[in-house]
């Protein structure tokens, strides 16, 4: 640890690794997109890591540095040395060394920026590693987020004898043009999925409303009124999320089946709300006991009874968290699987979740299975990004009071 308080010794280790980082992550990259082979090659990376990062500690422009960098990598990913192994066309190899080069030198040269050559402070040389850490945390948890969506996309859109041919080359033809879509379309057209999107969108907007109504009343009680056992109620709202579903699977199955409840809709619109009240309580209690009490006080002395301060003053105030609180009650009721799998056999009546698992069968193509996960998967993703701001907001409400 001594050693790596000189920027000397610092620069290089960690440029070492980064560049073993970025050829790995440009590697898979390729890999993905071309269907061709590249793999990063473990000495040749560190080499010249470490070289780029003692460069990036050596006292010089900032740009010369980068300039100076990028050039050597350039250089030597050209002669078949570098740190990245490519089994490629002329094109593909000189676009990744120009990429590799550029990216190499400009993010080095920002996470070493300021670190002197010679002796480093304690602050120096933690703000360093954490620079380093902070954009490998960035690539790698993107890279497990993206990897396994893009590998869904493209196997989606690819036709079954491209996949049993090169199950591994994930790359497109675009010249295929409308084909490309050929398996969303027999989705829609032969195995019901439009159905299924309506189902899942009704029991979904359902299954928000029923939460709220029960919700709302619930958690402003327990943040606003005074009651025997209000403390030991407001404390145990997540002792539901205690017990696994899987536990309550069979009596759930039971009570269903021989209520008549089991293969029906309305079945499923009545068991999601249990499983979303207690976190949408959970949320509301929390922004609840943080709005000012003296805005409904002075309700109350204008004339107003509980409920009409509730509905005029509580939850106007309250719409950034009822908004993250409906996103979040919609996310889980769209994406839930296993109450659907077990109540429902009748293909009429599936639910999105429930029709893509039928599509796991060795007589369904593989891309129909990715077609399908695909439609499950981004209406509600664009929907959470689009609302994101909302989520954070209901999400991080009331952490302060209360």
């Amino acid at each position: 640890m001594s050693l790596l308080r000189f920027g000397y010794v610092s620069g290089p280790v960690i440029g070492a690794i980064w560049l073993f980082v970025l050829a790995t992550t440009i590697s898979v990259t390729m890999s993905f997109a071309t269907g061709d082979a590249f793999r990063p090659a473990l000495a040749s990376s560190l080499v010249l890591g470490a070289l780029a990062g003692w460069i990036a500690v050596i006292p010089q422009n900032k740009t010369t540095k980068i300039a100076m960098i990028s050039a050597f990598v350039f250089a030597i990913s050209l002669t078949g040395f570098g740190p990245i192994v490519m089994q490629s066309t002329a094109t593909s190899q000189g676009f990744v060394a120009i990429l590799l080069a550029i990216v190499m030198g400009w993010s080095i040269v920002a996470i070493l920026v300021d670190v002197p050559f010679g002796s480093l402070s304690r602050h120096e040389m933690e703000e360093a590693w954490i620079r380093f850490l902070t954009g490998f945390g960035y690539i790698f948890f993107t890279a497990i987020v993206l990897i396994p969506f893009y590998v869904m996309v493209m196997t989606s859109l690819k036709s079954q004898s491209d996949l049993l041919q090169n199950p591994l080359d994930f790359s497109l033809d675009f010249n295929k043009g409308t084909a490309l879509f050929r398996s969303y379309y027999e989705l829609f057209r032969d195995f019901n999925f439009g159905t299924y999107m309506w189902t899942s969108f009704y029991v979904s907007v359902l299954t928000v409303l029923i939460t709220l109504a029960f919700s709302i009343p619930g958690a402003y009680a327990v943040a606003r009124l005074n009651f025997r056992g209000q403390k030991a109620f407001s404390r145990s709202i997540l002792l539901i999320y205690m017990v696994p579903m899987i536990v309550l699977a069979l009596p759930i199955y039971i009570a269903f089946s021989v209520t008549g409840l089991r293969n029906t809709v309305i079945g499923i619109i009545l068991i999601y709300p249990v499983t979303t009240i207690p976190v949408a309580l959970y949320m509301l209690q929390g922004y609840f006991r943080g709005l000012p009490p003296e805005v409904e006080e002075a309700g109350l002395m204008d004339g107003l009874n509980r409920l009409q301060v509730i509905w005029k003053i509580t939850l106007p105030l309250a719409l950034p968290a009822l908004a993250s609180v409906s996103l979040y009650v919609f996310m889980i009721a769209w994406n839930e699987f296993l109450l659907a799998f077990m109540l429902l056999d009748d293909p009429s009546k599936f639910t999105l979740t429930r029709g893509v698992a039928m599509l796991n069968s060795s007589e369904i193509p593989r891309e129909h299975l990715m077609a399908g996960a695909v439609i499950a998967t981004v209406p509600v993703m664009v929907l959470f990004l689009g609302l994101e701001k909302f989520m954070t907001k209901g999400l991080t409400a009331g952490s302060v009071k209360g």
